[in-house]
């Protein structure tokens, strides 16, 4: 990529932030939508589960693919076919007469979408090559998700109480046209020096391991475990034999040499966890404040402003801290501050009370606001810039994977709990497992935060660096072996 100027780097940041906007805003304000589509497309909570699930599920599955075809053939390129792909499937979903198609065009939805943030996110990494820079546009990245959590259940609300749920889906249209037509303009072309050869036996094993672990979660509630248990057997054997096929192919979809960073496995681990905790998060709380207190969609969203605001407004803090001081600090305020707000609801029954509710929702939103800047900064720091459309497509997968999990197993428990009483009679006596799990994601951000942003930790990452390199050299000279 040619060197660019610094008003040209901002543009760039600028175009390749619309994109996670419409990503980002479309969850955000789909959860308030919930309620009125279950009552439209008559869904049980399973079915509101695999609304949020099939999207994210095949935008986990197809991140990483996404993100190594960009390093071969174009990041442009297929940063503009996933623009196009995500406006036309959020098209669809305005249209869907029933549930099933509904999830049908999420999954459309989703495969422009796997080719959007880690995509951005390896343009933004080729563009800003400065450390301090970089983690500063990361920082404003970042940021991006805190203007759709506070955006998002407001446009939601205003949108499902004035005009409809199939609303939600229509202000992706014109994003998703000025981010296609500015790119085309504005951005340049870039691509790895040696692009990365398909891995198909790889990411089929993926799609196996991912979409069998969540339809056992989601199902088992209704089917029982002896019926969902086959496809645990499922999961299992597609792990066993990624681990297996994965390190004999030269060119991987998952290279699981960049695991032995500690700092990489560590913010990986840690996005599945803060990513877990806020889709099992927003999917509680919206059914709690529309099915159990009564609200409506507008007035909903707006209960969510004491989340999303702290979200917005420390993003950028932790960008910034994360460049001047490194990850350490941002990951342990936003572990306190997560596993504080489950304990809340937990312990507390905070949704009982105004102002319990009110404290667990800012905590919730600080700690959350301060995760996602060093989960991107450690991911893609250190590794070779020529891995970065992979290196990024891991963190982006794991945050993806983070919310298939959290929305599928917390809407699991709390379907277990409800069974066939009415919503406000159990509600809140359901949650109180799904808020001890939010408490257990909390304190492995905390935990994982402090081990793994030490000296030790860097100087692991120091040596998978090299032994990427090592081995970059060795496949441009075509010697044998891998490092």
């Amino acid at each position: 990529m040619p060197e660019l100027s610094p008003r040209r780097r901002m543009l760039v940041l600028a175009i390749c932030c619309m994109s996670l906007l419409i990503v980002s805003l479309d969850n955000t304000v789909l959860n308030v939508a919930l309620p009125s589509m279950q009552r439209d497309l008559h869904a049980t909570t399973s079915g509101l589960q695999w609304t949020i699930d099939a999207y994210t599920l095949v935008l986990a599955s197809l991140l990483m693919l996404a993100g190594s075809t960009a390093d071969r053939i174009g990041r442009k390129r297929v940063f503009m076919a996933g623009l196009v792909v995500f406006t036309i499937g959020s098209v669809l979903c305005s249209l869907a007469p029933s549930l099933s198609l509904l999830v049908v065009f999420r999954m459309v939805q989703a495969i422009g979408g796997s080719m959007l943030n880690p995509v951005a996110m390896s343009i933004i990494t080729n563009t800003f090559t400065d450390a301090r820079e970089r983690a500063r546009a990361i920082g404003v990245w970042g940021a991006v998700v805190g203007i759709s959590m506070a955006l998002g259940p407001l446009v939601g609300g205003l949108l499902v109480q004035s005009v409809s749920w199939r609303a939600i889906f229509w202000i992706n249209l014109p994003i998703g046209l000025a981010a296609l037509l500015l790119t085309l303009r504005f951005v340049p072309e870039s691509r790895a020096p040696k692009g990365r050869r398909p891995d198909p036996v790889g990411q089929v094993l993926v799609i196996a391991l991912f979409g069998a672990l969540t339809y056992g979660i989601i199902q088992a509630p209704d089917s029982g475990p002896a019926s969902v248990a086959p496809y645990f057997v499922i999961a299992i054997a597609a792990l066993g034999a990624l681990l297996w096929y994965e390190p004999r192919r030269d060119e991987p979809l998952i290279d699981l040499r960049f695991f032995r960073s500690a700092p990489f496995s560590g913010a990986t681990v840690i996005a599945i966890s803060a990513f877990a905790a806020l889709g099992g998060f927003l999917f509680m709380s919206t059914l709690y404040l529309q099915n159990v207190r009564g609200l409506d969609a507008l007035h909903a969203g707006l209960w969510m402003l004491p989340m999303a605001a702290p979200t917005f407004l420390c993003a950028p803090l932790s960008g910034r801290l994360v460049g001047t001081r490194g990850p350490r600090l941002p990951l342990l305020i936003a572990g306190a501050a997560m596993t504080a707000s489950g304990l809340m609801f937990a312990l507390f029954e905070a949704e009982t009370s105004d102002s319990t509710l009110f404290i667990g929702y800012v905590l919730f939103g600080i700690g959350f606001g301060f995760v996602n800047a060093p989960i991107t900064n450690t991911a893609v720091s250190g590794m070779p810039r020529a891995q970065a459309g992979v290196a990024a497509a891991v963190a982006s997968t794991s945050r993806q994977l983070g919310q298939t999990l959290g929305v599928a197993v917390i809407g699991a428990v709390l379907a277990a709990g409800i069974g066939s009483s009415s919503y406000r009679s159990a509600f809140v006596a359901a949650a109180r497992p799904g808020w001890w799990i939010l408490t257990v994601c909390g304190l492995a951000v905390l935990t994982l935060g402090l081990l793994t942003s030490g000296r030790w930790a860097r100087r692991t990452a120091e040596h998978a660096a090299e032994r990427l390199e090592t081995a970059e050299i060795r496949q441009a000279v075509g010697a044998p072996g891998r490092v």
